[in-house]
């Protein structure tokens, strides 16, 4: 059994799903049915510092907005690697892990609901927000202190980058990338 720092230095790729991980899980429906969403930018800053430290991203997410598709391309989420509607992620999850050549164990992923436990399992290091449901929290191998949509990604991706040696901004690669 490797220890956290160890599962945090071996991590090179991140995958969450969007609603109660990168949201507190509100969504707000409009009568022509698109489904509106609050981000934190916090969350969406660490996607990008994940990125522009080499790290491969995905969304595998129930849900199947066109902003989902929007707000992720603007942080550097390969369109290709944002699986929506996603009914098996573990499915979803294995199709990232092969597009990559990576192993499971390399990934981070961020769940909150029971459709997320298959890949928690799967996956390296699989992490959960404070306010997931009581068997994610239990499936997970960390609990972030912070609430979905409320800075649990960023904390995660910083622990990651952190026992790497790349917490750091680079402002003109920054600038070029986003």
């Amino acid at each position: 059994m490797f220890s956290r720092k160890k599962k945090l230095s071996r991590i090179r790729a991140i995958a969450f799903d969007i609603d109660g991980v990168m949201t507190d899980g509100g969504i707000l429906a409009m009568s022509d049915g698109d489904l509106l969403r609050v981000f934190d930018a916090k969350d969406s800053f660490g996607v990008r510092m994940a990125k522009m430290n080499g790290l491969h991203t995905a969304v595998i997410t129930g849900g199947s907005s066109e902003s989902i598709l929007k707000r992720f391309s603007v942080c550097g989420v390969d369109p290709d690697d944002i699986y929506l509607h996603s009914r098996i992620k573990l499915d979803d999850f294995n199709a990232f892990c092969h597009k990559h050549s990576l192993l499971p164990e390399e990934v981070m992923f961020f769940g909150d609901d029971l459709p997320d436990i298959p890949v928690m399992k799967a996956c390296g290091l699989g992490v959960a927000p404070a306010d997931a449901i009581k068997e994610v929290r239990r499936a997970a191998d960390f609990v972030s202190p912070f609430k979905g949509g409320h800075g649990c990604i960023r904390h995660a991706v910083e622990m990651v980058l952190k026992a790497r040696g790349k917490w750091h901004l680079d402002d003109e690669k920054y600038k070029k990338m986003f």
